[in-house]
């Protein structure tokens, strides 16, 4: 604490001074610098024994007499072996406990804790943007603890039947963020966002409502002729259509491929397990037809800008997806058909020409095994048995 008396300053002195720090005495100051101009409280504190400054306020707002009152009773506290301003933290965390903490914050800290987890970049976004359109203006402010069942249908009520999906992904957002809450000690009892046995009983379920919507795909005996003119451009995302419908593989990921991953040798394509929908590498057996997209790439390979094996038109970007999307729409002369579609048209024809068991196609997919116990005793992605699939399925889409 400063060794000089307090009340050294006049009301004068400080109306006059322009730039720079003023001492009252006592540990108060006057902190004047670019407009700013705060009263501080400088101090050792008894609690950790470091030096600590300690804001007041502005001095348009706290006139001397009242900052010399503020500053005496930190004073009286460091005297008894406090220190203020882990003494003002407590007063509002007891404030804030008192009042209780809002929906808002919980579901602030709960997207923040469980963003590093999230594999889609977008999801804090996405998470953000529909509480922040829909349950914010409804019980955003309002304190977790006392959120109820006809808040959570408040919300969703204007967009159950007409925005289905959304709603469903909403409500459980909402249920997740109650049970954080729970957990943290900020609420009691049961989540009222909770489906069932619960909301189940209010609102018609989501299977009632919503349309199944298949991706528009080109039919398998149809698809010569887009091979063919795709095959016939030059530009990148055709040839990265022909190899996302050679490899039956998403969009995303034959878009976000990196040379590193393909060998081309043992003719396979590894994609790592971050890149895939199941979270799970995932092989895939190269046809000579693949590979031959892959060779027309090789001259544009840029080692120092991603190594990207489709790169887009800005250096170092992957194509975009309406890239791909435009290509496929040329090639098969309607915008009637989807580049995830390629992959029902590759499944088509393994059901409808009994091509390979059903097994051996869902693998080449990628799909998750639903079955928990058969997924646990999967020990080999049937690689061996995929090959020859691959090859007649690049046979079937030139012929």
């Amino acid at each position: 604490m400063s060794r000089l008396p307090p009340n050294q300053l006049t009301a004068l002195q400080i109306s006059r001074h322009k730039s720079g720090d003023l001492c009252d005495g006592g540990g108060l100051w006057l902190a004047v610098s670019g407009g700013s101009r705060l009263w501080e409280l400088r101090f050792k504190s008894p609690v950790t024994g470091t030096r600590r400054q300690m804001s007041l306020g502005g001095a348009a707002d706290l006139s001397l007499s009242d900052a010399r009152s503020h500053a005496s009773d930190c004073r009286r506290q460091i005297k008894s072996g406090l220190d203020p301003i882990i003494e003002r933290e407590k007063e509002k965390a007891a404030r804030k406990l008192e009042i209780g903490v809002t929906f808002e914050e919980v579901a602030a800290r709960y997207i923040q804790e469980q963003a590093p987890g999230w594999k889609d970049q977008k999801a804090t976004a996405t998470w953000t943007g529909s509480l922040s359109q829909h349950v914010f203006p409804m019980f955003g402010k309002k304190a977790v603890r006392n959120i109820d069942t006809q808040d959570v249908l408040g919300a969703l009520r204007p967009i159950w039947t007409e925005k289905t999906e959304t709603a469903g992904r909403l409500r459980g957002r909402i249920e997740r963020i109650l049970d954080y809450a729970r957990a943290q000690g900020w609420r009691e009892g049961e989540n009222p966002a909770r489906w069932r046995g619960h909301l189940s009983a209010t609102l018609p379920p989501p299977s009632k409502l919503m349309k199944v919507q298949h991706h528009k795909a080109v039919g398998w005996k149809d698809i010569v002729p887009v091979i063919t003119a795709l095959c016939a451009s030059e530009g990148i995302a055709a040839k990265a259509v022909r190899f996302c419908c050679l490899t039956a593989a998403r969009s995303g990921e034959v878009r976000n491929a990196v040379w590193s991953e393909i060998d081309m040798a043992a003719q396979i394509w590894t994609i790592p397990d971050h890149k895939m929908k199941a979270g799970r590498e995932h092989r895939v057996p190269l046809s000579a037809d693949a590979l031959a997209v892959l060779q027309e790439m090789q001259p544009l390979r840029d080692h120092a800008a991603g190594d990207l094996v489709f790169p887009g038109h800005k250096r170092g970007k992957p194509l975009s997806d309406v890239a791909l999307s435009k290509a496929l729409h040329l090639a098969a002369k309607t915008k009637e058909v989807t580049v995830h579609g390629l992959r029902s048209t590759f499944r088509d024809w393994t059901s409808d020409t009994n091509a390979c068991p059903r097994d051996v196609a869902e693998m080449a997919l990628a799909h998750a095994i639903e079955n928990k116990v058969e997924a646990a005793y999967r020990r080999t992605d049937l690689l061996e048995q995929r090959r020859p699939l691959m090859e007649a399925w690049s046979t079937q889409c030139r012929v």
